[in-house]
Formats: C-alpha cells, structure tokens, sequence
C-alpha cells in the first residue's frame, strides 16, 4: 500500500507512484503497469474447465458446488490478481502483500481466481490507508488478524457440521460431508449474523479490558513489587493461567476417532464455559492444554480452582493440573507474552493432578483473601527462573464459581 498522497484515486487506477512501499520497487511497478493494460479477463481458468458433457449437465453435486462458491464470492470468478491490483490503484506487489496476510494461496499470473468482492475488498483496505485511518504496517497486522481466525473458525463451523450430520442421520463422515454442501446454503445468512454480531460485543468488551481499564490494572499489580522484575516493562497487568489434562498422551493413543474428538471437545467446552463466567478470556488450546487470562488475581484464582473441580468432578475427564501466575504480559497477535507467562507453564508441569499451583507473588496478592486457602511448598529450581516458592491454592470460604 502506497502514500497516502501518492496512492491514485480508485475510479483512475495506475501504477503506484511510490515504488517503495510494501516491498515494491519501480521495475516491479512498471511491469505491473504494463500488465494492467492488458485488460480484464472473463474466462475461469482457476476452476476446472468441465467437459462439454458435464457443462451440458454438471449433476446435482457439482451445480450445487457452483451455486455455493457464487454465493461466497459474491459472483463468478473472471479477474486475475493483476485485474484486482489495478482495480484498487496499486502495485500487484502490494496487493500480494495483504493476501499473504489474508492467508490465501499464491496465485499464477493467468489463474483467474477472484470476483468483483475481492476487487471490493482490497478497495476498502486501501481506502483505510489512503485516508489515514490506519498505517500500512497495522492495516497489515489488522487483515492478517481477520485471514487466520476466520480461518481456524470455518474449520470448526465445518467439522461441527459434519459430525452432527454424520450422528443425526446415521451416515459415513464422508457422506455427510457431501450432504453438508447442499445445505450450508441456509445455514450462511444465520452464521454471518451472528458473527457480526459477536464481533461486535467482542470488539466492545475487548476496548474495555485492553484500553479502558488497563491503568488501574498496572496500578493494582504495583502492590508488592519493587519495579525491577523481568516483567515491569510490559504493558498490562494478567492473572495467566494453564490447565493441563494428565496423562493425555498416553489415553489418545487408547481411544478412537470418536471418543477421542468427544474427550477434546467436552475438555475445552467446560474450560471455555468456566473461564467466560469467571471474566476470563481464553487465549488457546494446544491439544490437551489452554491458557487463559484475566484481570485480577482473586478471578484467576477462582476460574483455576473451577477448572481443577470441574475436571476431577467429570467421570470421562482426567484429572487437570493447574497454575496461576499474577504479573504483567505483552499481548500481540491474540496472543499473550512474557516471563508472567512462562513461569504460569512452567508451574502447570510442577503441580500434582487435580492441584491448583501458584507462585509466592501470587499468594501474597490473595493472602488477605479467605475464599483461598494457601499451602507453601518447598523452594523449587526452575528453568529460566531460578529458586521459585511454589504454593498449593485451595477452596476457602465460599462457594466459588457457580457455572450454570
């Protein structure tokens, strides 16, 4: 994406006047310049050309395929990439640039691979930049952040719907993935609702926590610390936490494919549950662990003694062991970083099955506390951290989380 000022006005698309953004350079700009003035192409090459018998009658399958890729494109396939990039006025380089991002494949010159909502789309972030709403480099990092969760979320959405197709109607994983084509079509309006509608209460819990609210936070993790930890630089204050299923490894090479997919699922339904009544946000699952985070300690506290409950209370679950580190972290890329973290991971391997461990720093921002009882454990030798005081937390008064 080029200069604000340089960029060309989208209804009189050129080549890029600034050669050096995002990668491009004044050959590079010139071939695509001579490229653009080729013209659109209006055959699909991308798409595997039927022959004359099939494109007399594709069968039910295949038109029900090219009636949903329409509805999802937005149209037919006719443009080339260099067809889009001269669309929105900028190089072909910088129009790589954002679908590398977006996650989507390489692409050859002559495949005519995207319709008039990918012209749009790349429009639209062009325009963020070009009136100064967002700098190349965060237009970037913002539409990679859309390409890969939107990724992992059809991947989910689709696997889901398979398996209930696959159980309800008592058909092979195979034909209920034939049968999921025909009907996603009423399926797409409902779910681009609810995704709007969950990103936007997303989008507003998420300025809360990471905006509005995150001085207070720095201000309250102060209490108790002398300013020089590894982890005072960084800028938000989280209780960060890992639940580990026991002897996960060993049960999955036991189990088949359902029972398997069953154990995973109900794992992370009940972490998912527990966190988000606990104010909680969870971060990740890596295969039989998640981590999560949350702004205070009393809530970190709370959400791990569930999670340890909650699993050893589950007759089809393992047990899990739990840790819980109170500091501060970086958080990039949906992800969280930092020592904070890394002590939270390193504490999850030491803690005994159906346990909750947490470190000395922890226990004195929940000493006070009655709700949580705190058992010290001898000094342990850490990786990365030296001597560590490592403390069993414990039910106290009350009743905890009530997850209904």
């Amino acid at each position: 994406m080029e200069d604000a000022s340089a960029m060309p006005d989208v209804d009189e698309p050129r080549a890029p006047a600034n050669p050096a953004a995002l990668g491009t350079s004044a050959a590079a700009d010139a071939r695509d310049a001579a490229a653009d003035a080729d013209g659109l192409v209006e055959t699909d090459d991308l798409v595997q050309t039927p022959d004359a018998a099939e494109a007399a009658d594709p069968g039910p399958e295949r038109s029900a395929l090219q009636a949903l890729e329409a509805r999802l494109l937005g149209g037919e396939r006719k443009f080339r990439r260099r067809d889009v990039a001269h669309g929105a006025g900028v190089s072909l380089l910088s129009a790589r640039k954002l679908w590398r991002a977006m996650g989507f494949p390489n692409i050859g010159d002559d495949d005519v691979a995207f319709s008039e909502r990918d012209r749009d789309a790349l429009t639209t972030v062009i325009d963020v930049v070009r009136a100064g709403l967002l700098t190349e480099e965060a237009a970037i990092s913002v539409t990679r952040a859309i390409g890969q969760m939107t990724d992992r979320m059809v991947v989910w959405q689709i696997e889901a719907l398979v398996e209930d197709i696959a159980e309800e109607r008592g058909v092979s994983d195979a034909q209920a993935r034939r049968v999921l084509v025909s009907e996603l079509p009423d399926l797409i309006d409902p779910m681009e609702k609810m995704l709007l509608y969950s990103w936007r209460r997303q989008l507003n819990a998420g300025v809360q926590r990471l905006a509005v609210r995150a001085q207070a936070g720095l201000d309250s993790s102060a209490e108790g610390r002398h300013g020089a930890e590894d982890d005072a630089p960084l800028p938000l204050a989280r209780a960060v936490g890992f639940a580990d299923l026991v002897s996960y490894t060993s049960l999955s090479r036991r189990m088949n494919e359902k029972t398997l997919a069953k154990l995973v699922q109900r794992f992370e339904n009940k972490c998912a549950e527990i966190i988000s009544v606990g104010g909680g946000r969870l971060v990740k699952t890596i295969g039989d662990e998640v981590l999560f985070n949350c702004e205070t300690p009393v809530a970190g506290a709370e959400i791990s003694l569930a999670l340890a409950e909650a699993m050893a209370a589950d007759d089809f679950l393992p047990e899990a062991r739990v840790s819980m580190v109170w500091g501060r972290v970086l958080s990039r890329l949906g992800d969280i970083y930092g020592p904070t973290v890394n002590l939270a991971a390193r504490l999850t391997a030491l803690a005994e099955p159906g346990t909750v461990l947490i470190d000395s720093t922890t226990a004195a921002a929940l000493n006070s506390d009655e709700r949580f009882v705190l058992i010290p454990q001898e000094v342990q030798e850490v990786r990365g951290f030296g001597a560590i005081h490592p403390v069993i937390l414990a039910r106290g008064q009350g009743m905890g989380l009530v997850v209904d």
